[in-house]
């Protein structure tokens, strides 16, 4: 039975109030009202999305005989979370991308409510497995196992669920409602394989651990890889990183990825560190930690300097949730998905037909010092530049600013390097702010000015600049003679839509600015996504905008100094971006 106007205008108009959004926010009404018409005007034009309706999280990315597989939450029937499979798209290159149909969704007992997240794990055998939560007629999370019907086929087109599902259920002492999202397995030297679970336990977030001979039946360890007091962790993520001279690096360099496959050999498993990165229900924000793990009694510990709470450190600053990375055996490197939700509103999203992207992939690896993760756009995406234009030796004095002409902007990818003619003149840093950097840009944002800074891009913006997205860096100096640098992404300017969701998002980025004077950034901008890099990949932030005026040939870039202290564009490289084919359907 259809449901009334009436009762539809209000459930849209409650969805209106609705500022932030979790991924599991429910409107029963408005979950299967497919979408008849795509409105294309804030479409990306090179990030992953399928042709309409809902994703969200990533899952089970692989490399399978020559293809790269990304499967993701998606609801086949609607523009709002609902429905759920797993849908399944595949590439030779990370850019271009073919729909496949869905690969997991509901149709036993024990996922008969739903197929929620999980993860890949490809057996000694070479055989690639999920692991994924299923929804059970109780409404219970349980853990569950499919595998490919037909391993010659490289598509990966159909798989099967075997009857002995599922695999792990939750115990007596685990939370039924709060228990998903299995990482990849790993294989100790033990003999054992290994994963973990999302849970909680009270206000205490848990990676449960589980362990099996067979892959088929699993047993609890008596006690969790790790925990913490931030609430729900769900989709979590263990592997390990190469360390700078290490012997897992070998004789390439230690950018190089780790396949959780190379943990059989106790050498590798001792040489290696380790990152647990958590999604926090709570906040929707994620945290990483990196340190050692202790094969013999199951338990991660982080190496100091690692926050292990909700002000440890992101992946992304910014709109980035429910990341999973995979090794990637063709060219050796790890592999980070995050899924990227809107920022508008749910009768923006019903009007569009589609909502939810995910992230460019990004290469991921430990810094030589081992006190952070870098993060950079895969190679493959420079494939895509085209129209080039650049700048260089540009001074930007005290409150100016200039437009970077010759190409169009709306889709686009930029780097930029700046050098600051005096850093010592840097504002004062208060240590309190070091817990909140989103609070302080918030604060001092863009156009507040400063001493240093804020210095930066302004993005998708029009041509009388009353729609722009700051994109800069503010630079402080500590009481000694250390400084401080903080990035910020800030869309208070960025529409005229007085709904949209336009937070300020910020980091803190690890460098010695007195050292050299100098910064880099680059920034992917897709029509609604603005997706930031500083300082080569120390600190990342992605924000969704929704310009009204800033829209195709209409959208522009400029560079700006608000702050004191004059700057200068040492070199500024851009391009438009093509568009890949995304997600048309296999023929």
């Amino acid at each position: 039975m259809g449901m009334g106007m009436a009762a539809v205008t209000a459930l849209l108009l409650v969805a209106l109030l609705t500022a932030v959004r979790a991924s599991h926010v429910v409107y029963p009404e408005l979950q299967s009202l497919e979408a008849t018409e795509i409105d294309e005007t804030s479409r990306t034009g090179y990030h992953f999305q399928p042709p309409k309706h809902w994703i969200n999280d990533p899952n089970g990315p692989m490399y399978y005989k020559g293809l790269y597989h990304l499967f993701y939450q998606y609801n086949p029937k609607g523009a709002v979370w609902g429905n759920i499979v797993w849908a399944h798209s595949v590439s030779t290159d990370l850019i271009d991308w073919t729909a496949l149909d869905p690969g997991i969704y509901p149709s036993k007992p024990f996922d008969i409510n739903g197929c929620w997240s999980g993860s890949a794990t490809v057996l000694p055998s070479g055989v690639p497995v999920m692991m994924y939560t299923g929804i059970d007629p109780s409404e219970h999370q349980v853990q569950n196992v499919a595998y490919p019907k037909n391993l010659s086929d490289p598509f990966l087109r159909e798989w099967t669920k075997p009857d002995y599902n599922p695999i792990i259920v939750p115990d007596s002492g685990i939370n039924a409602s709060a228990f998903r999202d299995p990482t990849t397995a790993w294989y100790g030297p033990d003999g054992h394989w290994r994963l973990l679970v999302g849970s909680k336990a009270g206000d205490k977030g848990l990676a449960v651990l589980y362990r099996s001979r067979d892959f088929k039946r699993w047993v609890k360890a008596h006690h969790p890889l790790h925990s913490g007091l931030t609430g729900m962790w769900e989709c979590p993520d263990f592997f390990p990183v190469a360390v700078h001279g290490g012997a897992a690096s070998g004789r390439r360099h230690h950018r190089r990825g780790v396949d959780t496959a190379e943990l059989r050999d106790a050498a590798v498993a001792e040489a290696v560190k380790y990152v647990l990165k958590v999604s926090l229900d709570l906040t929707r924000y994620e945290y990483y930690t990196v340190g050692s793990y202790d094969h013999a009694t199951d338990r991660y510990t982080p190496d100091a300097g690692f926050p292990d709470n909700d002000y440890g450190l992101r992946y992304d600053y910014g709109d980035f949730y429910a990341s999973k990375s995979f090794y990637d055996p063709a060219k050796r490197r790890r592999i980070l998905w995050g899924w990227a939700n809107e920022s508008d509103t749910v009768p923006d999203d019903r009007k569009k037909g589609w909502a939810g992207i995910q992230a460019i992939p990004r290469k991921l690896w430990l810094s030589p010092g081992g006190k952070q993760l870098i993060q950079w756009p895969v190679e493959e995406i420079k494939a895509l530049r085209d129209k080039h234009v650049n700048v260089s030796d540009r001074v930007v004095k005290s409150g100016q600013y200039f437009e970077v002409t010759g190409f169009k902007s709306v889709q686009s990818d930029v780097e930029v390097a700046f050098a600051i003619k005096d850093v010592s003149k840097a504002e004062q840093f208060n240590p309190a702010w070091l817990r909140d950097p989103q609070a302080l840009c918030k604060k001092q944002g863009a156009r507040v000015t400063g001493e240093v800074g804020p210095f930066g891009l302004w993005v998708l913006a029009s041509g009388d600049l009353t729609e722009r997205t700051a994109v800069f860096f503010r630079v402080f100096k500590t009481a000694g003679t250390k400084h401080v640098v903080l990035m910020c992404n800030d869309p208070t300017n960025s529409t005229f839509e007085s709904q949209v969701y336009r937070p300020t998002f910020a980091g803190f980025v690890n460098v010695d600015i007195a050292k050299t004077n100098t910064i880099a950034l680059r920034t992917l901008i897709d029509h609604s996504v603005v997706e930031s890099f500083g300082a080569g990949g120390k600190t990342c932030i992605l924000t969704r905008v929704y310009p009204k005026k800033a829209l195709g040939d209409d959208a522009h870039l400029f560079v700006f100094n608000h702050g004191e202290v004059d700057v200068k564009v040492v070199k500024l490289d851009a391009w438009e971006m093509k568009t890949p084919k995304m997600n048309a359907p296999a023929q």
